[in-house]
């Protein structure tokens, strides 16, 4: 199972807003749970969000995130989504989703891997 990532708008300004795609290209199930993950140039991979797929479909955010991003699912079509708002220079990165078995923040801890989205964001 793999992913597959875009974005509408890889470009913005300080404040703005992007919504990211990412769809699976396999089955999920109820025990998988989805990450988005970003990594800027010359720095480590890190957690951004995550939700279960569960039906409870609880989610996660790293603090640099929290109440600026949503993640959020369409269990039909396989898709997860990352709201990204009130965007700011160092949410620059290339981002990832891939699928987890549990809701950790360890990259490692994660498989199928996409190519990932570019988001840069200008001052």
């Amino acid at each position: 199972l793999r992913f597959s990532c875009s974005v509408g708008g890889g470009l913005v300004q300080a404040g703005g807003s992007l919504r990211l795609s990412c769809a699976a290209s396999g089955r999920l199930f109820s025990s998988h749970v989805i990450g988005w993950f970003r990594q800027a140039p010359g720095k480590e991979r890190e957690f951004a969000a995550a939700i279960r797929w569960s039906s409870n479909g609880f989610t996660y955010y790293a603090d640099s995130v929290k109440g600026r991003f949503t993640i959020s699912r369409d269990s039909a079509g396989n898709m997860v989504y990352l709201q990204m708002n009130s965007l700011k220079p160092e949410d620059s990165a290339i981002y990832y989703c891939a699928l987890g078995n549990s809701a950790t923040t360890r990259p490692q801890e994660y498989r199928g891997w996409g190519r990932g989205t570019l988001v840069t964001v200008s001052s």
